[in-house]
């Protein structure tokens, strides 16, 4: 009886697993790439023979934002700030060096990496491509991606490398909360080394609007919709059914933004290929320092593979939203933050896979699974 009933438990294991699996990367996650070039080339088009269209956006602005961008982007973000459950910070203890390493790397180590790559190869190595003040929007651009770790695309990134869920949950609701704390600050310090001045106000009402806005409405409506139906029915019944909203929001926005930036595109299609070198290589770079500290202080995989794919991706939304804000959708700093969309999910897919090949250079589980278990 005893034999039975652990093989009847192992065979509910492996049908959660295989669940897990199937449930790990959507097949929109998985083809990104494909859809942004799509819509690069969608938006080039309605930019070179609809060019009514993006003049027509274009009046639609308030306070700085343009309208209809800040609607869509809002779109995007509302439903992943619903998943940030801030009852999880309190397990911050839990695992403190996990935490200390991934927050490490994503804001001390992270933006000042991006800042320095996109100096070296835009301002030197690619000097002979760029002008001198293209060069500059296009590092400017990558401060503002690199500066805010992502906050919704790392629950399937750990899931794929069978991260502990409850520990990335923690570092993702950590890292909302510093956002609100180190995002202006960081902005300003970086891309005021080349005398590029930001106005507080726009960034702060860039940031209330994109940051705190959303996420006190999802903290508001996981709190309702917990309440009312029960937190099986909230995840797996209601926040599912914004998927598909989400996509759409973001497939509009690249379409907008490309459409605005079809101009320089069409002359210089190199500038897209320049671009991606400095983002691609902060990807990589800060994933394998990231993964290396956890090994050198033996943090378990499933501890290891969430922390350095958390310091490796970039919060896209707000980047581009602040970019529009300060410089206009046509400015060449919202086509550096474009690009880091292109560029991401190849890239974290290929960090996924040496993460799993590697999984033998790891503890296997953190201690306190036992115990958890048996609660």
């Amino acid at each position: 009886m005893h034999l039975q009933r652990h093989y009847k438990r192992l065979q509910g294991v492996r049908r959660n697993m295989n669940k897990q699996k199937t449930k790990g990367i959507g097949f929109f996650e998985k083809y990104l790439t494909i859809w942004v070039l799509l819509c690069m080339a969608a938006g080039i088009l309605i930019g070179k023979f609809l060019p009514a269209i993006p003049k027509f956006l274009e009046k639609f602005q308030i306070a700085g934002q343009n309208l209809p961008i800040a609607i869509l982007i809002w779109i995007m973000i509302y439903p992943m700030m619903m998943k940030i459950d801030f009852q999880s910070i309190k397990n911050v203890g839990k695992h403190p060096l996990g935490i200390v390493i991934s927050s490490g790397s994503s804001w001390l180590i992270k933006p000042f990496l991006m800042f320095g790559l996109a100096t070296l190869f835009f301002k030197v190595i690619f000097q002979a491509f760029l002008p001198a003040n293209l060069a500059q929007d296009f590092v400017t651009g990558a401060v503002l991606l690199g500066v805010a770790p992502c906050t919704a695309m790392v629950f399937v990134w750990s899931l794929l490398t069978k991260g502990d869920p409850a520990h990335t949950l923690v570092q993702v609701s950590v890292n909302d909360l510093l956002i609100l704390v180190l995002f202006i600050p960081l902005v300003q310090l970086l891309l005021g080394v080349n005398d590029v001045h930001i106005p507080w106000d726009t960034l702060a009402f860039s940031v209330v609007l994109f940051v705190v806005v959303p996420l006190a409405g999802g903290a508001l409506t996981r709190f309702l919709i917990i309440k009312k139906k029960g937190e099986q029915f909230f995840k797996e019944k209601f926040v599912p059914k914004f998927d598909k909203i989400t996509t759409i929001g973001l497939l509009l926005t690249l379409i907008i933004i490309f459409s605005f930036q079809g101009d320089i595109i069409l002359e210089q299609p190199l500038y897209v290929l320049l671009i991606a070198v400095p983002l691609i290589l902060q990807n990589i770079i800060s994933a394998s320092f990231t993964y290396l500290i956890c090994r050198w202080t033996k943090q378990p995989h499933n501890i290891a593979a969430p922390a350095a794919l958390i310091a490796a991706s970039d919060f896209f939304e707000l980047s581009v939203a602040v970019a529009i804000a300060l410089f206009g959708p046509d400015s060449p700093v919202v086509l550096a933050c474009t690009v880091g969309v292109l560029t991401e999910v190849p890239v974290m897919l290929l960090l996924v896979c040496f993460i799993n090949k590697t999984r033998g250079w790891f503890p296997q589980s953190m201690p306190d699974n036992k115990e958890n278990s048996k609660g």
